[in-house]
């Protein structure tokens, strides 16, 4: 055999096996437990605290700004969408959640050939001249004028 084949061969080993050994020196134990997925990390995932409250504790000190919503466009966004993770206030109602500005309502409503055609959608560069989203709209209930 000519030694040029012979170091490519040798070369080819050489990387093979050091795929291998790294493989399997690498690769968890609890891979392939659940398919092509790492079982131990379903028991990480549980073990983290909770970081978003729900609707429901939100309306249990909201109950007027829930009822609005409820008969609003908004109504099947959760407050947190829009005010981000709620747990904090919910524990101490002295810390104070995020107020959403225009930068949100145009993640949603930012003209988008995508989106679909049900949702009102703007280009910000025609819509508004000198106000913002909540000059002109009342986020919990965008129909109305404040």
């Amino acid at each position: 055999m000519p030694p040029q084949i012979f170091r490519l061969v040798l070369l080819t080993l050489a990387i093979v096996s050091s795929y291998l050994v790294a493989r399997w020196l690498l690769t968890p134990s609890s891979f392939g437990q659940y398919a092509f997925y790492r079982g131990d990390s379903l028991v990480e995932h549980m073990s983290h605290t909770p970081v978003f409250a729900g609707r429901k504790a939100c309306s249990e000190c909201h109950d007027d700004i829930d009822e609005k919503l409820s008969k609003a466009e908004h109504k099947t966004i959760s407050c947190e969408s829009c005010h981000g993770v709620g747990q904090p206030h919910v524990d101490n109602p002295d810390e104070k959640i995020a107020k959403p500005g225009d930068n949100l309502c145009l993640r949603c409503h930012a003209y988008n050939p995508s989106r679909p055609t049900w949702l009102k959608q703007i280009d910000p560069k025609d819509h508004y001249r000198d106000e913002k989203c909540v000059g002109c709209h009342v986020p919990h209930q965008p129909n109305e004028v404040p």
